[in-house]
C-alpha cells in the first residue's frame, strides 16, 4: 500500500505533477489551502463581502460553494448567496439543481433560481433546434451568463464566483490564443476591473484540477450531479480539452504552466486594451454595442417554421 508522504497512513491519491503521496485528511487539506489561497488574492475580505455563487449542482459548483462557506460562513460580516439558472434541458438540470436547493437548506445558504423560460420565453431544447450553424453550447453560455450577472447586481453581490477549475481555465487560455483572441483572453477572470453593470467573476478553483476536484466531493462526501448535458458533444472545448489533456499526460504540470504563463500575460494585455466604453442594452444589462450579446443572439434564432 502506498502512503501519505506526510503521516505514512494509507495515500488515497498520487499528485503526478509534484510527485506526492497523500491521505485523505492531506489531502483535503491540500485542496483547502488553494482554494482559501485564491479567495484571499481575488477578493478583499477585510471589510466583508457579499458573494454570489453560480451553482448548477455538479461537482465544481458544489465544491466551490462548499469551500466558500467553509471560508466565510462563519464571518458576520459575510454574506453568500447561491444562484442557480434552469436552462430548460430535459432529464438533465431538474437533478442537478435539486442537488444545489438541498446544499443551501442544510447549510442556511439563500437560494435564488432563475429559468431561461422565465428570462427568454424559451427553454434551451426549444432554442437548440433554431441555432443554425451556430452550437447550443454558444447560446447556452451566453443567455446563462446574462442571467446570473444580472441576479447577482440585483442582490448587491461585489463578486460571482464560478467554479471553473484549472482544466477549465487551461482550455480557455489556449482557445483564445488559437483563435487570437486577445480581448477576450483580456476579459477573461477573476476580474481586477469593475465595469458599470458588471459583478466581476472570481474563480476559487482555478488552481485546482478537475481530478482533484471530483476526489475532493467524493471524499469530503458532497452530494453531486455527475451527468453529461446532451449538447456537450457539439462544444468546441472539446478539442481543446483533448489537447491540453495530452500535454498533461506527457508533461505533468502542463495545465498549471499555461496558467502560470498566462497570469504573467494578463497585465500586459489589459493595459493594452482601455476599459470599453459600456451602454445599457433594451434588456437593462450592459453591453459595448447597442445591444447586447444575449439579446444579438435570442434575435438572430432561426424562425420555428425554417427549422
Amino acid at each position: 500500500m502506498l502512503r501519505c508522504d506526510h503521516c505514512g497512513k494509507g495515500a488515497v491519491t498520487f499528485i503526478r505533477y509534484n510527485g506526492s503521496h497523500l491521505c485523505e485528511g492531506h489531502f483535503l487539506s491540500y485542496v483547502e489551502r488553494r482554494v482559501k489561497k485564491e479567495l484571499r488574492r481575488q477578493v478583499d475580505l477585510s471589510r466583508g463581502a457579499r458573494i454570489g455563487v453560480a451553482v448548477s449542482g455538479g461537482k465544481d459548483s458544489i465544491v466551490t460553494l462548499d469551500l466558500i462557506m467553509r471560508s466565510l460562513g462563519k464571518r458576520r460580516d459575510a454574506e453568500v448567496h447561491c444562484i442557480s439558472v434552469d436552462e430548460g434541458i430535459k432529464g438533465y438540470r431538474r437533478p442537478s439543481l435539486d442537488i444545489a436547493e438541498r446544499y443551501c437548506e442544510e447549510h442556511g445558504v439563500p437560494y435564488h433560481e432563475l429559468s431561461f423560460p422565465d428570462e427568454f420565453g424559451m427553454s434551451m431544447d426549444e432554442i437548440a433546434p433554431r441555432t443554425g450553424e451556430s452550437s447550443p453550447c454558444t447560446y447556452c453560455g451566453v443567455l446563462r451568463r446574462r442571467c446570473l450577472n444580472a441576479k447577482a447586481r440585483e442582490l448587491g453581490c461585489g463578486h460571482l464566483a464560478t467554479g471553473l477549475n484549472l482544466d477549465d481555465t487551461a482550455q480557455s487560455i489556449m482557445m483564445n490564443f488559437v483563435r487570437g483572441d486577445v480581448e477576450r483572453m483580456a476579459r477573461m477572470g477573476p476580474h481586477v476591473k469593475v465595469q458599470p453593470g458588471l459583478v466581476p467573476r472570481i474563480q476559487p478553483l482555478r488552481a485546482v484540477p478537475e481530478k482533484e476536484s471530483y476526489l475532493y466531493a467524493v471524499l469530503a462526501g458532497l452530494e453531486f450531479h455527475d451527468g453529461v448535458c446532451p449538447y456537450a458533444e457539439t462544444a468546441l472545448r472539446n478539442q481543446y480539452r483533448d489537447v491540453v489533456d495530452r500535454l498533461e499526460t506527457r508533461s505533468p504540470g502542463s495545465k498549471f504552466s499555461i496558467l502560470s504563463s498566462y497570469d504573467k500575460l494578463a497585465p500586459m494585455l489589459r493595459a493594452g486594451l482601455p476599459s470599453a466604453e459600456l451602454v445599457e442594452c433594451r434588456c437593462g444589462e450592459p453591453t459595448m454595442e447597442g445591444s447586447c450579446k444575449a439579446c444579438q443572439l435570442i434575435d438572430g434564432l432561426t424562425p420555428p417554421e425554417e427549422q
